[in-house]
């Protein structure tokens, strides 16, 4: 069904993944290194890369950080670490879910599952949200494209992550009105992946800067303290 990356050293777990993966359907190519794994995605990038943060020559955060100066394809991060920080910077580098060792093979499927159905790396189109057409959406100097998965900025590209063109798309659908962090949730999240809202935060976050990127001035995403966020539309 889906081409899947999956660089973590831990020999039992690639082992276990990859059965997992394989037995619904997927390939599985696995490495055992950061720098090798890195080496590998920008060479032939997967429809979806699963990385371990803990790793030789090159640990997963600095794998997804490279990563994504190039490519948004959808990651998923393993840890075993408990430390809050860690989770949130993997968010804040661009990560589209996270799951902490030890995990449930059952739930790591459902995991991937929901991925790449909201990417369309299983093969289909990428999901809409209830609420969201398959339409373009132009808003002030945002166009947004979801049929092409492609956003710009005044006729500049943005390149965005799955998760956060699904959370831009759900703002700028219905531009002045305020969406809580559950309803971006739902927006963004198959039902059975739950986030807390400091996720939500960190993507919105790391969307602002790209952005800004192209336009230093750009505050179209307001933050209502303690209810959520708008579009604004210029």
């Amino acid at each position: 069904m889906a081409n899947i990356t999956l660089v973590d050293d831990d020999e039992n777990i690639v082992a276990s993944v990859s059965l997992a993966l394989e037995s619904h359907g997927h390939k599985v190519v696995a490495y055992h290194d950061g720098a090798t794994g890195l080496e590998a995605l920008e060479a032939s990038p997967p429809d979806l890369a699963i990385l371990d943060v803990k790793m030789p020559r090159m640990d997963g955060m600095e794998v997804l950080r490279r990563l994504r100066q190039t490519s948004q394809i959808p990651v998923i991060m393993l840890t075993s670490k408990d430390e809050e920080i860690d989770e949130i910077l993997g968010f804040n580098l661009g990560a589209d879910d996270y799951m902490h060792k030890p995990f449930s093979q059952r739930l790591l499927i459902e995991r991937v599952k929901a991925l790449l159905r909201r990417s369309g790396g299983d093969g289909g189109e990428p999901e809409p949200s209830a609420e969201i057409s398959g339409k373009a959406i132009r808003r002030g100097k945002l166009l947004m494209d979801p049929a092409r998965h492609e956003s710009t900025w005044d006729g500049k590209p943005v390149k965005l992550t799955v998760t956060e063109f699904l959370l831009l798309q759900a703002l700028a659908q219905r531009p002045g009105f305020v969406k809580s962090r559950d309803n971006l949730m739902d927006a963004a999240y198959d039902d059975q992946v739950y986030v807390d809202d400091r996720t939500i935060d960190s993507h919105v976050k790391r969307m602002r800067k790209k952005f800004r990127v192209v336009d230093n001035e750009f505050d179209a995403i307001e933050t209502l303290y303690g209810v959520g966020y708008r579009y604004r539309e210029s």
